[in-house]
């Protein structure tokens, strides 16, 4: 269910069968509306008048609104859907335009299963809420891209990140304090440091330093969907253990919860590893049955869906030698690697090794900034060897 609506490939042709095409014919009824964004700017008009503060209000507005009222087994379809329709479609399908997504169609999917009963309340709610997330991302994402390209715009530059940082504090710095409580990381300051990395960098007129401090803000939000959905106390195994152990916690709403927070994840690892990627898509996907989830599988798809793509980086960093892109794809390509740091142990077999491959990424990463291709080279061929193991890791 909702994997019809889910699919991002590139000609948007993929077949769904059972639940999942009658919510796709569902989400088909729905018309894009016109924006300012298919005219090749990026926002609408009413988007630019309201502003970010607008959205991110309304979000959380219905959000919080739809939980409480789901909780307590009693929502106003209508009344949602019209808060949507005013207050963040329009948002939300200005970032589907740009990331070639399909979070507008999910989520009135999402809505309209909700009011026919095939899909519970909380799963709608849950839904929303971790779908509203990518939005903020890819907003995120969306304001430090027009910051970029303005860089020498020192005025312009300040207010774009401004309103990410609004987007964030308002959106997703709680998921990450979370995932950061659960999982003793500090991926809250660091996210901190990397918008100040910004900030001063655009002050100075740095555009490399900019770039690298906006890798440690997107890297790290990556790194928080995927302890919330794949590592060891993410929904892969919540669900496999609620699956097991029924309580209090029904299954299929901590099955949503990962299948939504893969979706910030699955354009990026399905452009690297796409058999992986569509392996955990199928996993979380609500017509799997909850006893099929297994959380070591899904794991592991992971790590080798986030080793591919470090790899890729690397390639693109020597491909890029002497520029600033092989600064910043050599971070990428670390930076990747410390999303699976935890899983780096057992998939490589010890600390030690763990710790080698970690060091050599920042090894690697100081000899690109110096420029010192030969003893890059070297260093590489010694993290190409443990990427190549994490890339083959449960097969």
């Amino acid at each position: 269910m909702l994997a019809g609506c889910g699919q991002e490939n590139e000609k948007n042709e993929a077949a769904s069968t059972g639940t999942n095409a009658t919510v796709e014919s569902k989400a088909s009824e729905t018309k894009p509306a016109e924006t300012k964004e298919t005219a090749g700017t990026t926002e609408t008009a009413e988007t630019a008048a309201e502003g970010t503060g607008a959205f991110v209000s309304a979000a959380k507005e219905l959000v919080s609104g739809l939980k409480a009222d789901a909780e307590a087994g009693k929502v106003d379809w209508d009344k949602y859907s019209e808060l949507y329709n005013s207050k963040l479609k329009a948002v939300v399908q200005a970032r589907d335009t740009e990331a070639e997504s399909h979070v507008d169609e999910q989520l009135e999917a999402a809505a309209a299963a909700g009011k026919e009963g095939s899909l519970s309340p909380v799963v709608v709610s849950q839904l929303y809420d971790k779908l509203l997330q990518k939005v903020a991302f890819l907003t995120m994402r969306h304001e430090f891209k027009e910051a970029n390209e303005k860089f020498t715009d020192k005025p312009f530059v300040a207010d774009e990140l401004k309103e990410a940082r609004e987007v964030y504090d308002g959106i997703l710095k709680g998921m990450v304090e979370k995932r950061d409580t659960a999982y003793e990381t500090q991926l809250a300051g660091i996210i901190d440091s990397g918008f100040a990395e910004m900030e001063q960098a655009a002050d100075k007129g740095d555009n490399l330093a900019y770039n690298l401090g906006k890798q440690l803000v997107d890297k790290s939000l990556m790194k928080a969907f995927y302890l919330a959905s794949g590592a060891d106390k993410g929904y892969g195994y919540k669900v496999e253990q609620a699956a097991k152990q029924p309580g209090d916690n029904d299954p299929k709403v901590g099955q949503a919860e990962g299948w939504a927070f893969f979706q910030s994840l699955k354009t990026y690892l399905e452009g690297h590893d796409k058999e992986s990627a569509n392996y955990i898509e199928s996993q979380f996907d609500l017509s799997n049955d909850v006893k099929n989830v297994k959380g070591d599988l899904i794991n592991q798809a992971y790590v080798r869906a986030f080793a591919a793509t470090a790899k890729d980086e690397y390639t693109e960093s020597f491909e890029n030698w002497g520029k600033d892109k092989s600064v910043i794809t050599a971070l990428e390509g670390a930076l990747f690697i410390n999303v699976i740091e935890r899983d780096l142990s057992k998939a490589l077999g010890g600390d030690a090794k763990a710790k080698a491959l970690t060091d050599n990424a920042q090894k690697l990463l100081d000899e690109v900034k110096a420029g010192n291709k030969e003893q890059a080279e070297a260093t590489y061929k010694l993290i190409e060897a443990d990427l190549n193991k994490l890339a083959s890791y449960g097969k």
